[in-house]
């Protein structure tokens, strides 16, 4: 969320005002001239007030042409009609709005069923504000039981805890390090893998290790990370060592495609290492923004004490959380969403987008000017940078023009150790259709011939945010 300073200096410039948003005399309402910075001293009709409003989002960026976005940008008319009638519910007040509770329990065991849990009826989980919460929960619940478990030397000087992760990690697990004191042990990038290696994850685990993070969808270029292997690496190293280390799979985006369009892919519950799973419903899930999930294999996965029973409103109420007061609205369209395409609804919708993705890939390598590091074959994300031979522009030139059509293409730099590598990445989601994808390519086809008449890059300026890895 972003974080935003108060004006330096208090102004009293308003508005200037549409002569027909006066109510009834065009003229009687320039008188409303509302100010920027502090609140008018009287009301204003809805109208005029709503008009103010959508007047000045109109400069925000189409969401549908955000290619750097992995949230959903569009549903159904009838979803955002039960959003609407649900928005008043405060999903935490599971005693006043005990439907509402009950549809996130049906999530919950639709997951566990889906992600393949040994006993669905067995497993803990709940409904988040998105991913990052549910990691910063899954996060917690590593740590809790790595505390218990070493409460005879913890806390203590020597006893660090410490998780391991890629590299790649989305920056809720960098937050979830620096928020609880753990210190954060990566993986780099090496050569052409840009993930997370079995191998050096093992070796960077020690008896302070409370779990590692597998990812099945990277956020920079859209590949699964082998989580089979990482877990493969993992009983390795308790049969050597005796170490026992939990994975914690952030499934984000992958979770909700490839149990659909991999299906012989073993990455889930499935493996007895992997205690706990986060999705993001708001990416993949095919629901607007915001709404994650969380699961458990079992109860002795998610520590009783970090659940908390509260007496509220009238009941006793179970809670793990950060945040408290949220909306009910999408978790019902969750639910609507889940009811409406069940398997194979989920199924043809998740293969439309990596058709898009793979097509659209293919396409760019074809103009001759771009290399691909992924295909959009397991995620329906890619990410591209320029040819070898292409000298007379980079890729953030490529992202600024592409800007001037109106897409948003993010143009980022890797992190440790392959900081040399910059690229653009495209992610394909429900919405973005074959139709959309042919009209892209005319723009960067017409972009081309400008770019490759440039002296040279134009460089970016040091102080541009360019990690869109959200």
């Amino acid at each position: 969320m972003p974080l935003h300073k108060g004006a330096a200096k208090a102004t009293k410039r308003s508005y200037s005002v549409n002569p027909f948003y006066g109510e009834a005399d065009p003229v009687g309402g320039m008188a409303a001239e509302p100010p920027r910075d502090a609140l008018p001293e009287g009301p204003m009709t809805p109208h005029a007030a709503y008009q103010f409003v959508h007047d000045e989002l109109m400069l925000d960026g189409n969401s549908r042409l955000n290619l750097a976005t992995f949230v959903t940008t569009w549903m159904e008319p009838q979803a955002g009609v039960l959003m609407a009638e649900c928005a008043d519910k405060n999903m935490i007040d599971k005693d006043e709005y005990p439907r509402t509770a009950e549809l996130e329990k049906r999530c919950v065991r639709m997951l566990a069923d889906l992600w393949h849990a040994p006993d669905p009826a067995s497993v803990v989980g709940c409904s988040t504000t998105g991913s990052s919460e549910a990691c910063m929960l899954a996060g917690m619940a590593f740590k809790r039981r790595w505390a218990l478990a070493n409460a005879g030397r913890y806390p203590s000087a020597d006893a660090r805890p410490n998780l391991v992760m890629g590299a790649n990690v989305q920056v809720c697990w960098e937050k979830f390090c620096t928020f609880w004191e753990v210190e954060a042990r990566q993986v780099p990038m090496e050569g052409e893998r840009f993930h997370l290696d079995p191998g050096a994850a093992a070796a960077l685990c020690d008896e302070n290790t409370i779990g590692v993070v597998a990812v099945l969808g990277s956020t920079f270029d859209g590949s699964y990370e082998p989580v089979a292997d990482v877990c493969a690496a993992l009983d390795t190293l308790q049969e050597r060592t005796g170490l026992d280390i939990p994975v914690h799979v952030d499934g984000a985006s992958g979770a909700m495609v490839a149990p659909f369009l991999d299906e012989g892919l073993v990455w889930d519950f499935r493996l007895p290492r992997v205690a706990s799973v986060n999705t993001s419903g708001h990416k993949y899930g095919l629901v607007y923004p915001g709404v994650g999930w969380a699961l458990w294999r079992d109860r002795s996965a998610l520590p009783e004490e970090l659940v908390f029973r509260v007496n509220y409103l009238g009941g006793d109420m179970p809670t793990f959380a950060l945040n408290f007061s949220r909306p009910g609205a999408q978790v019902a369209a969750q639910y609507y969403t889940f009811l409406r395409l069940g398997r194979e609804g989920y199924r043809a919708v998740q293969q439309n987008s990596r058709d898009v993705a793979t097509r659209l890939a293919r396409h760019i390598e074809d103009m001759g000017d771009f290399r691909l590091l992924t295909r959009g074959d397991e995620l329906p994300v890619f990410a591209f940078t320029t040819a070898d031979s292409v000298t007379r522009y980079d890729v953030f030139d490529v992202s600024r023009r592409l800007r001037e059509r109106g897409w948003l293409v993010p143009a980022y730099t890797f992190p440790p150790d392959r900081e040399d590598l910059s690229v653009l990445r495209i992610v394909c989601r429900n919405g973005f259709s074959h139709d959309l994808a042919d009209l892209f390519l005319e723009d960067l086809r017409s972009l081309l011939p400008e770019l490759r008449r440039q002296p040279g890059p134009l460089g970016r300026p040091e102080a541009v945010a360019t990690a869109f890895h959200h």
